[in-house]
């Protein structure tokens, strides 16, 4: 029986994107293949550090019990475990009348995940040590639903969103462009300016979950 190597499964406010506040069940998977140097769940990026094996049975059981339809699947890289039953286990999921949502770096092929997913996908800036990880072709399957995000941490990672941007020609899709700033390298300020300066058809966000808990709180 398959099984997943589980970080934590929690229930809290969805802090980022166009969802943001409403309730969600959080499965945060371990593991991930980048290394951001801004990361802020590195207690999640190796397959060795700490974690809960759980079946697909016992996650939805997890699940049944927050009594809420919309799960996030997180990590880490949640799309890890794509070719390992994830996929499974989100199409019993999305029998069950859950909306579903993953967050993924963009480095892995998007082409077998469930259309009815929505997908936060990360185009990675520069300051993240991964600006060539990105799949452009994962841009084929990005659908109204979905949301294309960029994590900035300096001026120079502002110039390649808008670069980026222009060259994957990111306004033709029908999805929500999204900005989130490191503001231990950024000021809010700063990329403010810098979407106005440039009339970028974006939307800044905020982690509205560091605003109500601690920065370094888990399980929110």
């Amino acid at each position: 029986m398959q099984k997943f190597k589980v970080n934590e499964i929690f229930y809290s406010l969805q802090g980022e994107g166009t969802r943001q506040g409403k309730p969600c069940v959080f499965v945060r998977l371990q593991g991930c293949n980048l290394r951001c140097t801004w990361c802020d769940t590195p207690y999640a990026l190796d397959l060795k550090q700490e974690h809960k094996l759980m079946t697909t049975q016992e996650i939805i059981a997890e699940i049944e019990k927050y009594k809420c339809n919309f799960i996030e699947f997180t990590g880490g890289e949640p799309l890890l475990y794509l070719y390992k039953n994830l996929s499974e286990l989100i199409s019993t999921l999305l029998a069950c009348d859950y909306t579903i949502a993953v967050e993924t770096n963009g480095s892995i092929d998007l082409a077998l995940l469930d259309k009815r997913v929505i997908k936060i996908v990360d185009i990675k800036c520069p300051a993240s040590g991964e600006a060539d990880s990105f799949l452009v072709q994962n841009l084929d399957y990005i659908t109204a639903r979905d949301e294309i995000k960029f994590v900035v941490a300096s001026r120079e990672d502002l110039e390649f969103m808008r670069q980026k941007i222009r060259e994957y020609r990111l306004p033709m899709l029908p999805c929500e462009i999204l900005v989130s700033a490191v503001t231990s390298s950024i000021s809010l300020e700063e990329v403010a300016d810098f979407i106005l300066k440039n009339a970028l058809p974006v939307r800044m966000q905020l982690q509205m979950h560091k605003y109500i808990w601690d920065s370094d709180k888990r399980g929110v």
